[in-house]
């Protein structure tokens, strides 16, 4: 991957390209193709927190790259974008696959909203809009899967810890962990990535979306406060501190 392809996007969104993911669990995936940074930056945020990865970029050819030749689960799509249209990335995606595609546009003509739906898009929402809509719309896409049959992995497991990407619900036991957002995407993240060990960068950089200081002790507050509820009233325990290297999520023989 060149920087300048990474720079496209938001830096934090890079789970899935720049980093190795467990291909036994692989995380809902989305794109974001909006032209508009604070937005853009905006959705990445919101959507992150809720569990998922995202990758952003903010033209329509870059789009267009993306949507064809990646493996994502959804793509929200602007309509005004530079270089390509929302409607000519459409086009393209929809010459190579069925990937649900959730548009997003300024405009509220019903000319437009028919043109888009008609060339394949799944679903349509005028800006501004609520995050919460947004959130439940991305919900319902993922939840119906795609026309081939293939449904993206919203629950994760191990041992006898279940997480639920898409309600943003973890249990263990069947008994629920009350946990905080920042909590949910570092379990999310450790689970996504079971039996890999993570440094404290990599934590620091995927649920902070900040640049790691040495002289921060946040990954470790937050890790301790997730052991605190995942691993503390529980015999087994499932988070490990690797000294020196960093955090693993992973089953251990006792």
């Amino acid at each position: 991957m060149t920087n300048s392809s990474c720079a496209a996007r938001v830096r934090s969104a890079t789970i899935a390209t720049c980093f190795n993911r467990l291909p036994l669990s692989p995380a809902v995936r989305l794109l974001v193709v909006e032209d508009e940074p604070k937005l853009a930056q905006y959705l990445h945020k919101g959507l992150s927190e809720n569990g998922h990865v995202v990758d952003v970029v903010h033209d329509g050819i870059e789009g267009r790259r993306l949507a064809t030749g990646g493996d994502y689960d959804l793509v929200l799509l602007d309509l005004m974008l530079p270089g390509v249209d929302g409607f000519g990335v459409l086009k393209a995606m929809r010459e190579r696959g069925q990937t649900p595609v959730l548009m997003l546009t300024a405009r509220d003509k019903v000319e437009d909203r028919v043109r888009g739906l008609e060339q394949g898009a799944d679903d349509y929402l005028v800006k501004p809009f609520a995050f919460s809509e947004l959130l439940a719309r991305v919900g319902a896409l993922l939840r119906r899967g795609t026309p081939g049959g293939a449904q993206a992995t919203t629950q994760l497991r191990l041992a006898d810890l279940e997480v639920d990407l898409l309600a943003r619900k973890a249990q263990r036991a069947q008994q629920r962990l009350d946990l905080t957002a920042k909590e949910f995407s570092l379990l999310a993240l450790l689970l996504r990535r079971r039996g890999q060990i993570l440094s404290r960068t990599t934590l620091a950089e995927q649920v902070w979306d900040m640049n790691f200081d040495s002289d921060t002790n946040v990954v470790e507050v937050a890790v301790r406060r997730l052991r605190a509820k995942l691993d503390d009233p529980f015999p087994a325990k499932l988070l490990h501190t690797v000294r020196g290297m960093g955090y693993v999520l992973e089953e251990r023989d006792t």
